[in-house]
């Protein structure tokens, strides 16, 4: 490569990446406006236990309604709108819902001044973001994976993971900050909403951006544009070896265009139930019952508002530097030794951390066994399950396959973010294992999710995305793709 197209691919990469940061930065903030929401919305309506342990957890993760939503939607619009229209939908519904979300009183009556009436409203807001997040959690590594060479697309498209967890971290310190401004009864009424306008800040410097960048290369194939795609990959990977590219993604849709309706299963069941399986493992390890909920985490282990703050800080920046460490080494280790040692470290901790919550421990016990938890999962199931999604899909169904198992990835997310807040609320279980249970049920998924990697997963390191397809058409199916191949040539 040379330095100019160096410099491209690293500034698309950026501009992409920024739906990752957006992406950690949705999940992560209501984690500061939890305890407000609740107080506002929630408590007013004087509910059963389980009644508000529930619709205190849907509040919370309705977000994630919208992801499935999103992320549904997503295989369409990367297919009819383009890789950038589809992020450029997800920019417009981040602003709005930034807004709406802090203020969802107006246009239905005073702010403040609903009550528990502006918990509809909020819902909605809060749905139209996660729309977005579900959009930009496919088409952001898919954008990365079709622009970035062979050699470093798993690095490239680790950047995405790491922008994710730096969004969570920055939004960390923002809540933190904003905590900071005034007493608990300030931070009930005023406090939160400033957390959730936040976001408005990085999602108009995304949708700014995104209007200046190209759309990929194989999306002009696709669409019949090779004119467009070979001017990209010019200046992506140089003139000569864009022509190369450009024959080798005609060839690999001459089986079938992504345009055509192919069916799902023309490469066999096993791709398509590998990606889903990755995505479910990679909620049913419980990481975002530990990201939403850290704060609540360190309180139920004692520890005050502030210093449970701080210690959801500490969790943020382990998140960060392991995730450094798996764009370190995911092009040079691959991506299945990665995910069964992340899996093996997390079960180990996942127990470990429910046990520090049956002794009732307090300290830096629990605070390193959930480091090391998060440790495991940033060097592997966060940055690399992505990396694989973005890459291991044929050409023909990438789309529709990627956002199936996107949407499934999120729709295992609301489940586990949702039961996550009525198992860790009932007083039955905490009376008998003292809020350890669910850490265990993530623990024995961690350990399942390393077993399932290690049976059914192929390594797909340091292959062309066209090469790729050859792993998942086997026997008679590969000799017929060869054929289609060689007649259409």
């Amino acid at each position: 490569m040379t330095t100019d197209s160096a410099s491209l691919v690293r500034r698309l990469t950026f501009v992409a990446t920024l739906g990752g940061l957006l992406f950690g930065y949705d999940t992560a903030v209501i984690s500061g406006a939890v305890s407000s929401i609740d107080a506002n919305f929630i408590d007013p309506l004087h509910l059963s236990e389980t009644a508000r342990g529930s619709l205190s957890g849907w509040t919370i993760s309705s977000a994630l309604f919208g992801c499935v939503v999103g992320s549904s939607l997503a295989g369409w619009a990367s297919n009819a709108l383009g890789r950038k229209g589809g992020l450029l939908i997800a920019a417009v519904l981040f602003l709005l819902s930034a807004v709406g979300s802090a203020y969802p009183e107006v246009g239905f009556g005073p702010v403040g001044g609903m009550g528990p009436h502006a918990l509809v409203p909020f819902i909605l807001y809060r749905i139209l973001c996660g729309v977005g997040v579900g959009i930009a959690s496919m088409l952001s590594p898919l954008y990365i994976a079709e622009i970035a060479p062979s050699h470093i697309r798993g690095r490239l498209v680790s950047f995405n993971q790491l922008s994710i967890v730096l969004g969570m971290l920055l939004v960390y310190f923002v809540n933190w900050a904003i905590a900071s401004g005034g007493d608990e009864t300030w931070i009930r009424t005023t406090g939160w909403r400033l957390m959730l306008l936040s976001e408005a800040a990085p999602a108009v410097l995304f949708l700014g951006l995104l209007l200046r960048v190209p759309d990929t290369p194989r999306w002009f194939v696709i669409r019949g544009r090779e004119e467009r795609a070979f001017g990209v990959l010019a200046r992506l990977v140089g003139e000569a070896e864009a022509r190369t590219v450009i024959a080798q993604i005609r060839n690999s849709l001459r089986v079938a265009p992504e345009s055509s309706g192919v069916s799902l299963l023309a490469f066999g069941s096993l791709v398509i139930v590998a990606g889903i399986l990755l995505s479910v493992f990679q909620q049913l390890v419980g990481i975002n019952a530990v990201l939403y909920y850290a704060p609540l985490m360190f309180k139920n282990l004692g520890a005050s508002t502030d210093s449970a703050l701080w210690q959801t800080v500490i969790v943020g920046l382990t998140n960060v530097i392991f995730t450094l460490v798996a764009i370190a080494t995911v092009d040079r280790i691959g991506r299945k030794p990665l995910l069964i040692a992340g899996g093996l470290v997390m079960g180990v901790a996942m127990v470990t951390l429910g046990f520090q919550f049956r002794a009732n421990a307090e300290g830096t016990g629990p605070l390193v066994a959930a480091m090391a938890y998060i440790a495991g999962f940033a060097l592997s199931w966060g940055p690399v399950t992505w990396v694989l999604l973005a890459e291991m899909f044929p050409n023909s169904i990438k789309s529709r396959a990627m956002a199936i198992a996107v949407a499934a990835q999120w729709i295992a997310n609301l489940f586990v973010s949702w039961s996550f807040k009525i198992l860790i609320g009932n007083s039955t279980l905490n009376a008998l294992f003292n809020h350890a249970f669910p850490y265990w049920v993530y623990g024995g998924m961690s350990f399942l999710a390393a077993a399932f990697v290690w049976l059914y997963v192929p390594e797909t390191r340091r292959r062309t995305l066209e090469e790729i397809q050859t792993l998942w058409t086997r026997g008679d199916a590969r000799a017929s793709v060869a054929a289609k191949q060689s007649a259409a040539g």
